[in-house]
């Protein structure tokens, strides 16, 4: 009976007397409820955390849509307005083109009126000198004087 298993039999059964007798499994209980709810209570805090996160996380990606929705925005309207200034630039320059153009044609006009009063007081110039010549050959005397200061005088209003 005194065997060494039956020692630890004994001993056994001695320290589950001493374990119920200080209550040690209502403390053992306590602490291990105390783990649980420690437990759970951080598992509810990751949880609410993990929610929170997921929120931001939403609420990011919402303003990151919404900023490039804006960008794009910003880049289309400026896309029109570079195309409006563009067009603007075009009708300037056409109207300068025109404006140019008006006033190179202008000056050819006054240069070939020119021309032609130069080319209409030099012939009348050499009208007026031919009939001097002639007049002067086939009349003579004051009759000649006359009629060469009346066709020279004629001939220059009609000229000029």
């Amino acid at each position: 009976m005194f065997t060494p298993e039956s020692w630890v039999a004994i001993g056994f059964v001695i320290f589950l007397a001493l374990l119920a007798y200080l209550r040690a499994h209502g403390r053992i209980v306590n602490a291990l409820d105390q783990r649980q709810a420690r437990i759970k209570a951080e598992l509810d805090e990751a949880t609410r955390l993990r929610e929170e996160a997921q929120a931001l996380l939403a609420e990011f990606e919402g303003k990151g849509r919404a900023v490039e929705s804006e960008a794009e925005a910003i880049v289309a309207g400026a896309k029109a307005e570079a195309e409006r200034l563009a067009a603007e630039a075009k009708v300037r320059v056409e109207e300068f083109v025109a404006r140019r153009t008006k006033m190179a044609e202008t000056k050819i006009a006054q240069a070939e009126a020119q021309a032609l009063a130069d080319v209409r007081s030099a012939a009348a110039d050499a009208a007026v000198a031919a009939a001097g010549k002639i007049l002067a050959t086939a009349a003579k005397g004051e009759v000649a004087g006359n009629l060469l200061a009346k066709g020279i005088e004629d001939i220059r209003k009609k000229f000029n």
